[in-house]
Parts: C-alpha cells; structure tokens; sequence
C-alpha cells in the first residue's frame, strides 16, 4: 500500500511512513494512500478506525465532486488533471478527502498533479490544520486547471482565425477534440464549485475564516472555468456546422463545375457520336470541308453555352 504521512507539531512538519503517521500525537496528521488496493480498506477501517461508511466512500471507484456533512467532520471529494492517462470522457483524476479536526484522510486511485503543490506547502509550514489542507488542495487543483481550460480557448481561437475551406478535415479534427475535452471538464467544475462552496459553508471549528475565504476564492475560479469550458462547447459547437456549411459549399462548388462540363460536352458529345457512326449517307460525309465544318460547329456550341452560363452566372455561385 503506497502513500505518505505528514505530522505538523508547533507549525513544523515531519513526513513519515503510513504506518507511523498515527502513533504519536501532533497538532496536525495528515495521511494520504495513493492506490486501488484492497488493503487500503483495511487500514482506514482497522488502523485509522474510521466509519465504514467514511471508509467506502474513500475508496469508491466512481465518484463526482462534493461534499458532505457527517458527524463531526466533512467528506470532501474533488477533480484535478493527472500525469496518467484519462479517458476523454472522465478527462479528471478525484481525491477523495475524509476531515476531522487534528486529522486529514485523504486518497488517490490516479497521481494528481495536486498533490505535490500540496507536499510542499506543508513541509514549509504553511498548512497547520484541516481547514488549511482542504483549501490547499482546492487552490492547487483550480491553478493546474486553469491554464488548460484557457489553451483549449486559445486552440479555438487559432481554429477560428485559419477557418478555410481547405482545412475542413483538419480543423474538424482540433475542434472535435476542443469539443470533448470542454465536455469533460463542463461534467466535473460545476458540481466542484458546487461542492466547494458547500465546503465554506460548513459549521465547524476546524475550518478557520482564513480558509472559508480561501475555499470561497477557490469555488469562485471553478465557476470561472465552468462558465468558460461552456462557452468553449457553445464556441465548438458553431464552429463543427461552419466547417460543416464550408464542406457542403466546397462540394456544391465542385458539384457546379461538374454540371457545367457535363453541359458543355452534351451537345458535343451528341454530335461527334452522330457523324462517328459507320453507317452510309452521312450528310457532307465525303466533303473535304466537312471535319473543319463539324470542328467549327462544335466550337461554337461551346461558346454559346458557356455564354448562356456566365449571363445566368453560374460562375459566381
């Protein structure tokens, strides 16, 4: 069972091994386990004593941002981007959080890029209890995202200033993926926020106003992004059906010209096969003249059909 401990005693932390992390007292433990292993359940529900219903809870396989009251604590489930591959439609990894006041459970199944901005700030100091772990780890979440919601914006905003009829295919291909990835961001910063600023809201000593302030700073920057990645799929969503309308016209286009060829070589084609018949009496067959006199002809038809076309101009639509 992988993972780490934290004991903050006097504002000074000291990182120790799971398993040592609970047998002397701190002001301050956290505990985090990195893993989708079963003895995880074991040792939230033998060694750390927890509830069972705090411990299945910890160890869900799936789960959505949110929080929740229970007892004397608050069970804290959060999205953030991992170093691991997602899948595109569940592009976020979740920390699962259980908070009591001195102590902090928290577990990942996926490595969350997170949770080292979150090691950091407790080995200098500047996390000395729940209140300020949750809004660490919140903070840190909503600042890795943030850029990546604001590049897929910039991709867009690149796909829109090459809009050409001749990049449809590869364009499609960027803004469909821009598409799917606001689609999975959008499932989870909403219900995050939501989550977030229940989370502030709570009653309890152990959450300090410094830090409801810092949560509320942190459910703010969730909706920010929530509004944006929406906007993203609306922007996506308008620019799949001008690709689309840009597509149809280039085909209507090509379409055009076909139809005026096949116009051209009718009457053409009518008349070569007429006198290419091997069959006796041909009008002018055995002329001199009469090759020159067809050759005319059909120049002439070409001219006066091309003509007709460029007055009804069909080489304008």
């Amino acid at each position: 069972m992988s993972g780490f401990g934290y004991r903050v005693t006097g504002g000074k932390a000291q990182r120790v091994a799971v398993k040592e992390a609970l047998s002397c007292t701190a002001d301050f433990v956290w505990v985090h386990l990195s893993t989708n292993e079963d003895r995880a359940q074991a040792w939230l529900r033998d060694a750390a004593g927890l509830d069972e219903y705090v411990v299945e809870a910890l160890t869900a396989m799936e789960t959505r941002p949110r929080c929740e009251a229970f007892e004397h604590g608050a069970l804290v489930n959060l999205r953030g981007r991992s170093s691991q591959e997602m899948a595109s439609g569940d592009p976020l990894a979740s920390v699962r959080i259980w908070a009591i006041k001195g102590r902090v459970y928290s577990v990942t199944r996926r490595d969350l890029f997170g949770v080292a901005e979150v090691e950091k700030q407790v080995e200098q100091g500047g996390i000395v209890d729940p209140g300020d772990l949750i809004a660490a780890f919140a903070t840190a979440i909503t600042s890795d995202l943030d850029p990546h919601v604001a590049d897929l914006g910039d991709e867009l905003d690149d796909c829109e200033e090459r809009l050409d009829a001749n990049r449809v295919f590869d364009l499609r291909r960027t803004v469909t993926r821009v598409r799917v990835a606001a689609i999975g961001y959008r499932r989870f910063l909403a219900p995050q926020r939501a989550a977030l600023e229940k989370l502030a809201a709570l009653p309890g000593e152990w959450l300090a106003e410094d830090d409801r302030r810092h949560l509320s700073a942190a459910a703010d920057r969730a909706a920010r992004m929530a509004e944006e990645v929406e906007s993203i799929r609306e922007r996506a969503s308008l620019m799949h059906e001008a690709l689309t309308d840009l597509r149809s016209e280039q085909i209507d286009s090509r379409s055009l010209i076909i139809s005026i060829v096949a116009m051209v070589f009718l009457p053409l084609t009518f008349l070569t096969g007429l006198y290419g018949m091997n069959v006796a009496h041909l009008p002018y067959a055995q002329e001199p003249w009469a090759f020159d006199a067809i050759m005319g002809l059909c120049g002439a038809i070409t001219v006066l059909v091309l003509g007709y076309f460029v007055q009804q101009h069909w080489f304008q639509k």
